[in-house]
């Protein structure tokens, strides 16, 4: 029965791609399928109900947070802070380093934004624009721009997967970015080491746009419009709660909107739910967006998913298959075994959300630490994700810069990732057996 319903889930999402249909649709679909299961299995309505509701409790402080972003990636387009932020990085990029300059500055922008899709459709679109007048190499260009999205994504403070992952496992997201930054310190270096190298040797001709002639028309480009993200950056180095930054990154943002780029009240309050709209179209195709409105798909994604997360624990759905997790995680560690249920999550999810919470779900019970299962999620589920092909994580923002669909192989830095963290795995794993054995040597020549 458990297979069968399973089945039918995954057909259902593999309609909806099919037929380019949003993945909340399927995901809508999924509920009532697994909603039908319970009843089958005896349950009434009413505990339906809670297990549903019991789901969605365990993620309300996070669509909270969705709010604040979107109107936060809104203010900072409308007060001019992304735009001056992306003047001023323009003015590093040359032809020679032009492929490890992209993916640095989708770095920089994804962990000042914590939006993988928005930094893709602005600080993306810039560089590829860039990459076709300096005849540069698109796959790689593209593959720079996934990775340093991504990268963002994972460690921000204000990131959507970070707070969520967070909210999951019941850890402080400082300290779970402490522990990424530790793991992700030497596939960074080794990206950064293959980006120049292979940019270098692919170097194309051509100058930077001019920029700040374009973003001029729309925005006074000051230096002050950059407090927004001083705020937040500032606040969250001293570890400030997440939600009091955000909150003070907006009203400086609707401070520097009031007094320097000249909105009213009501055009800043339309802004940040509706998001930003610039006047002049080629600012427009790089700025426009945010806003509470861009957060209602992935809260319903989020929601939805968390009710799946309520049914499944109740009445015990996924069991049989948590039972082969842990016995392939005896043999390749429990980082191999989240890594492998990352990867099928994500296949069969096609969204970054639910696979984080599939993966949580079938794995939370491989690690007792919460903390460093929440860092097993971060280097899996969260990173694999926009590997997949025919997955929204990816797809969206490839399609958004106008990068082929090779590119997620030249994304070096979300392979390298889970890969060295594997690595150490299966090494510490060995090292720590040969331990055990000589101890248990030892003890049995005693007398």
């Amino acid at each position: 029965m458990e297979t069968v319903v399973l089945l039918l889930f995954c057909g259902i999402l593999v309609l909806c791609l099919a037929l380019d249909l949003s993945i909340v649709y399927a995901l809508a679909a999924g509920l009532l399928i697994f909603c039908a299961y319970a009843k089958i299995r005896k349950y009434t309505w009413r505990q339906i109900g809670g297990m549903v509701a019991s789901g969605i409790k365990t993620a309300r402080n996070i669509l909270l947070i969705f709010l604040l972003i979107g109107m936060l990636t809104a203010l900072w387009r409308a007060c001019g802070t992304i735009p001056v932020i992306i003047c001023y990085a323009v003015r590093l990029i040359r032809p020679a380093t032009f492929v490890l300059m992209t993916f640095l500055l989708n770095c920089g922008i994804s962990v000042l934004t914590g939006t993988a899709f928005g930094t893709a459709a602005t600080m993306g679109v810039i560089c590829m624009s860039m990459a076709a007048t300096m005849q540069m190499n698109p796959v790689l260009v593209g593959g720079a721009i996934l990775s340093g999205v991504f990268f963002g994504d994972r460690c921000s403070p204000v990131s959507t997967s970070a707070l969520l992952v967070s909210e999951l496992t019941e850890t402080n997201i400082f300290n779970n970015i402490k522990g990424m930054i530790r793991t992700a310190t030497i596939p960074f270096l080794a990206a950064c080491v293959i980006y120049g190298v292979l940019g270098y040797f692919s170097a194309g001709a051509g100058q930077a746009m001019d920029l700040e002639a374009l973003f001029g028309r729309e925005f006074s480009l000051h230096w002050i419009t950059l407090l927004p993200a001083v705020v937040i950056l500032t606040l969250s180095l001293l570890r400030v709660n997440v939600k009091i930054a955000m909150s003070l990154s907006i009203a400086a943002a609707i401070a520097v909107g009031l007094l320097l780029q000249g909105f009213g009240p009501v055009r800043l309050l339309q802004i940040m739910f509706l998001g930003y709209t610039a006047g002049d179209p080629e600012v427009a195709a790089m700025l426009n967006g945010g806003g509470v409105i861009s957060m209602v798909r992935v809260a319903s994604i989020v929601c939805l998913s968390s009710a799946y997360a309520g049914i499944f624990q109740q009445t015990g759905l996924l069991g049989h298959i948590q039972k082969r997790i842990v016995q392939l995680s005896g043999k390749i560690t429990p980082f191999g075994g989240t890594l492998c249920t990352g990867i099928v999550s994500s296949m069969i999810a096609c969204n970054q959300t639910l696979a984080i919470m599939l993966t949580h779900q079938l794995c939370k019970d491989l690690v007792p630490e919460k903390e460093k299962f929440a860092i097993y999620l971060e280097d899996t589920a969260v990173v694999v994700a926009p590997l997949i092909p025919w997955s929204i994580a990816g797809a969206v923002p490839l399609a958004s810069v106008g990068a082929p669909t090779a590119s997620m192989l030249a994304a070096c830095f979300l392979y390298l990732l889970p890969a060295w963290r594997l690595l150490c795995s299966l090494i510490s794993a060995e090292r720590t057996g040969k331990v055990k054995t000589t101890r248990e040597t030892r003890g049995l020549k005693k007398p």
